[in-house]
């Protein structure tokens, strides 16, 4: 399951080819999440059922100020409850393959310690591993696609393959 979440999805060229991609494959479900909690309101239980109905979740969305969309946050904080995602009796999300698919308008030089934004991918990403870990998920490395606003045609389509095969090694193991 690919649990999308992009608050301007319409402006993003990368995005929508990923999701495009995506949209074309069996046995992948897209839940969009600004189009289904425009009002921020999760349903809780609804989350949950979808979470224990797919193997592999797949968080994709753009990269804002080294984090995701607030929509993110906020499912993160009412769905994956204690008790249910972790803590006592907390099993749920246990052996599920839990996968970042993120966007970033910077070039992938600029993440790393020489780079403007000083820190590598796998290190700003860490708060979602740390989570996956939590909920007892095996975290599979992210899927990044960088300067997404100066892709070129065949750059975007490039990125879009790529990420069908990812969609598809999970799939298929």
């Amino acid at each position: 399951m690919i649990i999308f979440a992009h608050p301007s999805y319409l402006r993003s060229r990368a995005n929508r080819a990923l999701r495009a991609v995506a949209e074309r494959m069996d046995h992948v479900t897209i839940h969009d999440l600004y189009e289904t909690y425009a009002d921020f309101l999760i349903d809780v239980e609804a989350e949950q059922r979808l979470l224990l109905d797919h193997d592999h979740i797949v968080l994709m969305h753009p990269f804002f100020w080294y984090s995701a969309p607030p929509l993110i946050k906020e499912w993160l904080d009412v769905v994956l409850d204690y008790g249910w995602a972790y803590g006592e009796g907390g099993t749920a999300m246990a052996g599920k393959t839990w996968t970042q698919a993120v966007t970033t308008g910077s070039a992938a030089h600029t993440y790393g310690p020489e780079g403007s934004n000083r820190f590598t991918m796998e290190e700003l990403l860490r708060p979602f591993e740390a989570t996956a870990h939590l909920c007892q998920c095996r975290w599979q490395p992210p899927f990044v696609v960088h300067s997404s606003r100066q892709m070129t045609p065949d750059a975007l389509a490039d990125a879009a393959h790529d990420f069908a095969a990812m969609l598809e090694g999970l799939i298929h193991g």
